[in-house]
């Protein structure tokens, strides 16, 4: 009975410390085969609302609950995304919450997408404070925040972690190339062949993202000000 007890309770901590992803609301749905999941621009006008998608329970893991939310948005056909905060009884928005918090879905025309170029943005873990250097400039990141670096085209920017041991990553963004996104992890993180998950180049401790889970990132970290 002591081991039945104890499977139980196992299989119930596991059940309410898991997080999962739901469509809570769809107004519509569209048919496009677009890969991307973006996140909308607020000046967009013509992206048509979908419905929403409820992130429930807390997670370290983003990459995963990206893959859920992305699957999600694929249902109804969209390509963007937003966070929509909960409201409080006075009708005032709701600070972020990453253990329960709305997406709202959208489908936005391919010529309507703005072209977002010239940042460098570096993500933290979503665990731990992290330490790193941009061309000599030495930043501390909380965990959950990203910071964002105004870049020159044709400049070398060297991107490294403060550690005996650490990763250094050096790029050169051209004049039309989009923005660039890194995440400094203490984790080991496993490259993700899917086209979803959007792990495509790594350093060590240094993870180039692709730009729909790095957009995603975005809109649930906090921005740090350097």
């Amino acid at each position: 009975m002591k081991n039945i007890a104890l499977i139980f309770s196992v299989l119930c901590i596991q059940l309410f410390g898991a997080q999962n992803v739901y469509l809570t609301k769809v107004e519509k749905t569209m048919d496009n085969s677009d890969k991307f999941l973006y996140k909308k621009d607020q000046a967009i006008t013509d992206a048509v609302y979908l419905g929403e998608a409820e992130v429930q329970g807390f997670s370290k893991d983003d990459a995963a609950i990206f893959a859920l939310v992305y699957k999600k948005a694929k249902e109804i056909g969209a390509n963007t995304f937003e966070w929509k905060p909960f409201e409080n009884i006075d009708g005032t928005p709701q600070a972020f919450n990453p253990a329960n918090y709305k997406i709202a879905l959208y489908y936005t025309p391919k010529e309507k997408l703005t072209v977002q170029n010239g940042m460098l943005y570096i993500f933290a873990s979503s665990e731990k404070n992290q330490k790193i250097n941009i061309n000599k400039t030495d930043y501390t990141l909380a965990p959950r925040s990203f910071l964002k670096v105004k870049i020159v085209p044709g400049q070398v920017y060297t991107i490294s972690t403060k550690k005996l041991l650490g990763s250094t990553v050096k790029v050169q963004p051209k004049a039309t190339d989009d923005n660039l996104y890194f995440q400094i992890s203490s984790l080991k993180v496993k490259s993700d062949t899917s086209g979803v998950g959007g792990l495509n180049l790594k350093s060590g401790d240094i993870t180039g993202l692709e730009k729909s889970y790095a957009e995603f990132l975005s809109a649930i970290y906090k921005e740090d000000t350097p």
